[in-house]
């Protein structure tokens, strides 16, 4: 056995002849578990969070979504087209033009985000699953579009059942007649097929109405021309190797985009906050590795006749150094088992009984707790920046009172 770690585990866990001496350990031991379940918990907060909205998500949003990497529209059917459907990984391919448009109602204009799908679209998506109200899924029938609003749209246009809008778009190419600037727009009829979409989300459900394809080209004078292709894979299929290889088939001309890349702005706020979160609380564990340091001076006082007898016996510098630095090691490991093993009984807590509520516990929130999620890898980095904070924390001031005090 390693001889200053045999010593120093000795030193840790016998009594040491002032008392003092064993309430500081504690408290050191103490405040690095503390601030380890901080770290624990608040991490694993974020990713329920972040795993709760992707989950809202993926009702509306594609797995897969082919962008052009350039401009705005692609022409359909086309090569990118042909060779994302030749993927055999690919189940169900569903063409979208999507763009803003203004909707006239009781005379109030409003701008609102025209999504234009082709019949493919809810097998495609699980927009079935989001859909209220007493009508059924319908994008167009003989020479009726219809169209189908957020929840947010709904209420501002009366409810479920709107009747009829008329949306408008501006014509291509036109200079606008001020005269009569409504000639220089494009108007059309939507009818309502008696439901709305809730994706629990403000972008989508205040801003989106979905149509069919055919209308939204012919709004938009863009026939022929389709703004993303949407893919769902087949059951099974790994993501990221199908990304790759679409991204590898399109070239640079095109975008391949994961729904974590589809809301890049929304994800990527979530985790600089969690960053943030992060590194707040590892200056706080640093604060607390620093009561080591007062243990360690206090048991390098108690233990200086031990040290002499360990001289005597042939004992160099180097490993009386070393006792000191296991001891503060042993410290800041003990008190990472004690915080992970902390924090990940209060995270299954907060799974299975939802102990902390969201707001006052009413029915306003999409969940009634907050979400967690045990991620392995966070609580790898929590473990590993406890120890290095730990280590780093103890090496010079134990060096430095070794020399001084010894």
């Amino acid at each position: 056995m390693n001889f200053p770690f045999f010593v120093a585990r000795r030193y840790l866990f016998s009594k040491k002849s002032h008392n003092a001496i064993n309430v500081i350990s504690a408290i050191s031991v103490a405040g690095i578990a503390f601030a380890t379940t901080a770290l624990v918990c608040t991490l694993s907060v974020f990713n329920g969070f972040h795993d709760l909205i992707g989950s809202l998500y993926t009702t509306f949003d594609p797995q897969l979504a082919v962008t052009p990497a350039k401009g705005k529209f692609i022409e359909a059917p086309d090569e990118a087209t042909a060779k994302v459907k030749a993927d055999g990984d690919v189940a169900v391919v569903t063409q979208c033009l999507e763009d803003q448009a203004l909707v006239l109602f009781s005379g109030q204009p409003l701008v609102v985000t025209l999504k234009g799908v082709d019949d493919s679209f809810d097998e495609c998506t699980d927009i079935r699953n989001i859909l209220y109200g007493n009508g059924s899924y319908l994008l167009h029938a003989a020479d009726v579009d219809y169209g189908i609003p957020g929840i947010g749209l709904a209420y501002q246009f009366g409810g479920t059942d709107y009747g009829s809008l008329t949306i408008c778009a501006p014509r291509k190419g036109e200079r606008i007649n001020m005269a009569n600037p409504s000639d220089n727009f494009n108007a059309e009829q939507l009818v309502s097929p008696g439901v709305i979409f809730d994706v629990h989300q403000r972008k989508y459900d205040e801003n989106y109405i979905l149509s069919s394809l055919a209308f939204a080209q012919k709004l938009f004078e863009q026939p022929g021309k389709i703004t993303s292709i949407e893919l769902k894979l087949r059951e099974g299929a790994n993501e990221t190797r199908v990304k790759e290889r679409l991204r590898a088939a399109l070239g640079p001309n095109y975008a391949v985009l994961d729904r974590m890349e589809q809301q890049q702005e929304v994800f990527g706020i979530m985790n600089i906050e969690k960053t943030i979160a992060y590194l707040f609380l590892t200056f706080i564990l640093l604060v607390a590795c620093f009561n080591i340091v007062g243990s360690i001076s206090m048991l390098i006082i108690d233990k200086r006749d031990d040290v002499g007898t360990l001289r005597n016996l042939g004992v160099d510098e180097r490993r009386i150094v070393r006792i000191f630095l296991f001891e503060g090691r042993l410290i800041s490991a003990m008190g990472a088992v004690i915080g992970v093993s902390v924090g990940l009984l209060l995270c299954w807590i907060q799974q299975e009984f939802g102990v902390i509520s969201l707001g006052n516990g009413g029915e306003n929130f999409i969940v009634q707790a907050y979400p967690v999620s045990i991620h392995v890898t966070d609580i790898l980095l929590v473990f590993a920046t406890v120890l290095v904070v730990g280590f780093a924390s103890v090496w010079y001031p134990v060096r430095y009172l070794s020399k001084r005090l010894l």
